[in-house]
């Protein structure tokens, strides 16, 4: 019951985004760090159409490293 929960929450916030959602991505994947060393990260990734094509190269798994 619960995972069928969390579906649906899934599902009703990809259809408030509106049309501009390209698609979601599972995983932690962070950000680069700033001039002050804070950065991103989340374990759900909503993609707009336009960011789509450079996800990828600014938000990743490599970013995610403790050092």
């Amino acid at each position: 019951m619960k995972t069928l929960s969390i579906l649906s929450l899934l599902i009703f916030l990809t259809n408030c985004a509106g049309g501009n959602v390209s698609s979601m991505k599972f995983g932690k994947r962070c950000t680069q760090s700033d001039a002050n060393g804070l950065k991103e990260s989340s374990y759900i990734w909503i993609i707009s159409k336009d960011a789509k094509a450079s996800f990828d190269a600014r938000i990743n798994k490599e970013n995610c490293s403790d050092s």
